[in-house]
């Protein structure tokens, strides 16, 4: 009998870790909106996980990692031609990491999406799109993976795609009713702030799978897989100290929803970088992120963007910034260890690693963005991706469930006003 290798039963446990932070994401976004939603938030979560293992299984992890060209894989579609074992442990780490890109999708979709949507295009963000700039990152026959891009556990492969489609989503969707008062924001307020918190925690912990369960090209050397926890494990603390001064001084409260964010900012930007880059950088890559995060939810809201749980700022912007930090911060030492690309700047190693870093978050950010535009607005002018405004102010749980997650009162109308209106 085949003893399991040590590697094999980390990857395992990994992918678990991975896909329990499907749990976070439920916490933290039913937390962060409002009541009257949070049923359906949290059932999303399962339709995610359920969508995802079927079109992952089907073609996902055929495009992404099977033979074919530097921009698509050709193979192995349902699995074909792989043996049990080692592969089947891959494929399920793998499918964790496509579900967390689809469940940041819906950030962008919160309160007011038609369900249907999240099936139809859940199946082709995780079939098609997503997989196509996994190929090119992390296959090594993939056009970006030959210049050397170093994205080691998805900043941009994971976090800055599913931020993108949601954006998108967002940008089509509209604004949630009573969002904004002549242009200008009005607070729809968190309904449970240990929610979120509780989210966040369980994020925090997944992600010492997120990152040190894809050392794979590093195999020999277990005391890699300790540093690369200590170095996610730092950018999240100086990420939660960042958001939260920076919260205190632009709006004067310690605000406990930016430190909850700041946290996942700094796991986000860090998940491209933390195999190549030094504790110390991986502190300021951190903070920097948590901060900017801040700044930059307040400033996409300024200009009448409502992204219920600032999906974009958290995931979008701090991928980005997260993997473009390797082309500045990656230490000679790691990148040998990785064997991924170049030394960055501050180490001699000049511009080359810097415009690598930069050519694949544009060519990712504009992929996703067009074809995910291309994709809503044909369900849009078909079906429909918006509930109706008598939906909206009932609250999705009511309206395509059938039953408030909190008891039958969470909406703007009665149980009976609700009822009489979806009998109409």
């Amino acid at each position: 009998m085949k003893v399991v290798s040590p590697y094999e039963l980390w990857v395992f446990i990994a992918a678990i870790l991975v896909l329990l932070m499907q749990a976070g994401f439920a916490f933290l976004e039913a937390g962060s909106l409002r009541s009257k939603n949070a049923g359906h938030i949290t059932g999303k979560q399962i339709i995610t996980l359920a969508v995802a293992s079927l079109a992952f299984w089907a073609f996902g992890y055929g495009i992404a990692f099977g033979n074919g060209n530097g921009f698509i894989g050709l193979s192995n579609f349902f699995l074909s031609g792989l043996p049990t074992g080692t592969d089947s442990v891959s494929f399920l780490f793998q499918l964790a990491f496509a579900a967390v890109s689809l469940a940041i999708v819906w950030g962008g979709f919160a309160e007011r999406a038609k369900l249907s949507v999240y099936f139809i295009f859940g199946i082709i963000f995780v079939a098609f799109i997503y997989p196509i700039v996994g190929h090119w990152v992390w296959n090594s026959s993939g056009w970006l993976a030959s210049l050397g891009m170093q994205d080691f556990a998805g900043s941009t492969v994971v976090h800055l795609q599913g931020a993108t489609a949601g954006l998108v989503a967002t940008l089509l969707l509209g604004p949630r009713i009573g969002k904004f008062t002549n242009k200008k924001p009005n607070a729809i307020p968190s309904h449970n702030i240990p929610f979120v918190y509780l989210g966040t925690f369980i994020l925090w912990i997944g992600w010492f799978g997120f990152n040190p369960g894809s050392i794979a090209s590093t195999v020999g050397q277990p005391e890699f897989y300790g540093y690369v926890a200590l170095t996610t494990n730092l950018a999240a603390a100086a990420g939660a100290l960042g958001a939260l001064f920076t919260a205190m001084i632009l709006s004067k409260k310690a605000d406990i929803g930016a430190m909850c964010n700041g946290v996942l900012a700094a796991l986000v930007a860090i998940t491209a970088s933390c195999a190549f880059v030094e504790p110390w950088a991986a502190i300021v890559i951190g903070a920097v992120a948590g901060s900017v995060t801040y700044w930059t939810s307040l400033f996409f809201e300024s200009k009448g963007l409502d992204d219920p749980i600032y999906a974009f700022s958290v995931h979008g912007i701090s991928g980005m910034i997260g993997t473009i930090s390797t082309g500045f911060f990656a230490a000679p030492k790691l990148v040998k260890i990785v064997g991924v690309g170049h030394p960055g700047l501050f180490y001699g190693g000049g511009f080359y690693q810097l415009g690598i870093q930069i050519l694949g978050v544009a060519s990712a950010f504009v992929f996703v963005g067009v074809v995910s535009f291309i994709v809503l607005s044909i369900i849009k002018a078909t079906i429909g991706i918006r509930i109706t405004a008598d939906q909206e102010k009932a609250g999705i749980d009511i309206s395509e469930h059938g039953a408030y997650g909190y008891g039958e009162t969470n909406g703007e109308y009665s149980f009976a006003e609700t009822a009489a209106r979806e009998a109409k």
